[in-house]
């Protein structure tokens, strides 16, 4: 039997609080992590809060959203994926939802927008994120839909925030940046927005901004909390195009050897006000998986097994070294047992399947 520790027990930076310096729509002196109700507003988050077994409603399902309004590309190092138009939407997702899809993130891939230095694209009215939230909530009202929230697709040098002249990120025009994008996705109509840039604070700026626009307890806010700098992302950045052109993302993303630092910004998403905290990628990081579901033990705990780690086991299976379907349940299955009760996967459409037989 699993035991709970008592909040007493908890760690001090766990259970501290941080309370809004400025909002005209909530009560002074209201806390950030007073706002629950954002992560239990949907009838699938509300699935979320329970720990359980593998079952069709926990995975997410990753879409590459292209500008290109008639699109499908396959992408050559993502078997069975493709970037998708949004006039392609209905006809792709259709069949999914009646098997079962209850959920997707989305993430966009301009191809034709002018980047700049701020990713002013990101969230352009007419852009494919934006275009293919309010498609997709017509044409299917019941699916889940979450946003990556992110600048690299955007940016004309393709980091995940805002440099200074000398190449270093630029924190608090990037979180405020960032917010403004989550914003406008919660306006357009996204269940959740889930910041992936791991810039330091952005999880209390996008908390704030949803509650001063009267999100607070519309909008689920999914953190990944604990992303590595990984080479498993190859194939991720081939699809959305979001490869940077210089240098690279660890000094923001976390170094792969470093549990006590993804430990703390766990913590620390979680008193800013995360709904949900994620760990990416998934398979080589079980155990801060389970370090998440201990220290937010009231938390859904989602992980993203991420396109390299889908592509090898894609691979390995098309090599005769094991069964495709065995493994998927494999490496799913540890995630469950580490703690995760949402995964996000390209595997997505092959459990609506096998988990109907």
């Amino acid at each position: 039997m699993r035991w709970h520790r008592t909040i007493s027990s908890l760690p001090r930076r766990l259970v501290q609080t941080r309370q809004l310096t400025s909002s005209s729509s909530v009560r002074v002196g209201m806390q950030v992590s007073s706002i629950l109700q954002g992560g239990y507003q949907h009838p699938l988050s509300r699935k979320w809060q329970a720990r359980r077994s593998l079952e069709k409603s926990m995975f997410m399902y990753p879409i590459f959203i292209t500008d290109d309004p008639s699109a499908k590309v396959d992408i050559p190092t993502l078997p069975g994926q493709s970037r998708w138009g949004v006039d392609r939407l209905e006809e792709f997702l259709g069949p999914l939802v009646k098997k079962g899809l209850s959920s997707v993130i989305l993430f966009g891939v301009p191809l034709k927008a002018q980047k700049d230095e701020k990713g002013t694209p990101a969230d352009d009215t007419e852009g494919p994120v934006i275009q293919a939230i309010r498609r997709i909530r017509s044409a299917f009202p019941s699916l889940y839909v979450a946003t990556d929230v992110c600048l690299c697709e955007y940016t004309s040098h393709g980091h995940c925030g805002i440099l200074n002249h000398d190449h270093t990120i630029n924190t608090e025009p990037s979180t405020e940046r960032l917010a403004q994008v989550a914003l406008s996705y919660a306006q357009a109509g996204a269940h959740c927005v889930a910041p992936s840039d791991m810039m330091d604070g952005r999880i209390l700026a996008i908390k704030r901004k949803l509650i001063d626009a009267g999100y607070g307890n519309k909008v689920t806010l999914m953190s990944y909390a604990a992303k590595f700098a990984s080479g498993l992302y190859g194939p991720f950045r081939d699809a959305a195009g979001s490869a940077p052109s210089f240098g690279d993302r660890k000094c923001y993303q976390l170094p792969p050897q470093a549990k006590g630092l993804a430990r703390r910004a766990i913590i620390r998403d979680v008193n800013e006000g995360a709904d949900i905290i994620m760990v990416k990628p998934a398979l080589p990081y079980l155990d801060v998986i389970s370090d998440a579901s201990e220290l937010a033990p009231d938390h859904p705990v989602a992980c993203y097994q991420v396109s390299g780690e889908y592509a090898m086991v894609v691979a390995g299976a098309n090599a005769g070294v094991y069964d495709l379907k065995a493994m998927a349940f494999e490496t799913t299955e540890s995630m469950v047992r580490a703690g995760a009760t949402l995964i996000l996967s390209y595997f997505t459409p092959q459990f609506l399947d096998w988990l109907d037989v």
